[in-house]
């Protein structure tokens, strides 16, 4: 936060205090490396040091990190990106056998709002705290692969990829409709048709169709990917705070109205088919 701004709260009696970086930095550390330096929030996704890998937990907490980095002022622009060669995965069998996937979602008991604490409210709010509470210049870094979950790089200012990187959305494939976000990004950039295609094929789309589809704005070698992210913010970073913060403002400001529009309606059909084919509880 600017100096004025912390004289001119401490002579007007002080405020509520804001998110302190080292607090939820240590709070979320189990699921994002995060690196700050000159209001350049690095955030890094992992499991275990590793490739993130998707599960519930992860779900949850996602989109209650948004909000504390969202809330806290020291923050100027923020870089998501992920560890080593993968963006995001999911256990084996959601990759190799989509039958078996299906089967693993029908296991075992739930609490009786578990469709709704952790499939709806959780799904919401990880993109609706991404876009609403995030109010700084965003840059995603897709370092490899993903097996789901690439919309959070999509809804960024700018996207840039490896050549490595890809994006799917597996819903379909597994027996579920795509109603969670992924859909949404797809259908906004690329037109409905080829978006229809890719929903109900699976098939990824990699770096370079990316590219000229225009869902990624560039596609870099592997090692190339976050010193440009970085380069990018730094940039940034030379206009006025204002500046950045409106810019951002406009940018985001279709999706905002996409989100408005389309993802409780997606989430509830998802949701439904859902429940319909006993996938959830």
């Amino acid at each position: 936060m600017p100096r004025e701004l912390d004289e001119w709260h401490a002579q007007a009696g002080g405020y509520v205090p804001r998110p302190s970086f080292e607090v939820y930095a240590e709070k979320y550390a189990e699921y994002f490396v995060m690196h700050r330096r000159d209001g350049i929030l690095e955030l890094r996704m992992h499991t275990d040091g590793g490739p993130a890998r998707f599960d519930f937990a992860v779900h949850n907490a996602w989109a209650q990190a948004w909000q504390e980095i969202g809330n806290d002022p020291d923050n100027e622009v923020l870089i998501i990106t992920g560890t080593g060669d993968r963006w995001l995965g999911v256990p084996d069998p959601v990759v190799t056998d989509p039958a078996a996937a299906a089967a693993r979602l029908r296991q075992g008991e739930r609490p009786r709002d578990f469709a709704y604490e952790h499939t709806y409210y959780d799904a919401t709010k990880l993109l609706e705290n991404f876009v609403f509470g995030i109010e700084i210049p965003t840059i995603a870094a897709i370092n490899g692969p993903s097996v789901a979950h690439t919309e959070f790089a999509l809804l960024c200012d700018i996207t840039l990829a490896s050549t490595a990187a890809t994006i799917v959305d597996p819903h379909f494939l597994v027996g579920a409709a795509p109603g969670d976000g992924q859909q949404l990004t797809l259908q906004e950039l690329i037109g409905t048709k080829r978006a229809a295609y890719h929903l109900y094929t699976g098939e990824p789309i990699g770096a370079q169709q990316a590219l000229e589809l225009g869902l990624v704005n560039e596609v870099l070698a592997a090692d190339r990917l976050l010193p440009r992210a970085w380069e990018l913010a730094e940039a940034i970073m030379k206009a006025p705070r204002a500046a950045r913060r409106l810019t951002h403002a406009i940018a985001q400001r279709p999706w905002k109205r996409r989100l408005v529009q389309d993802l409780g309606f997606g989430l509830a059909h998802q949701m439904f088919g859902m429940r319909a084919d006993g996938l959830v509880g």
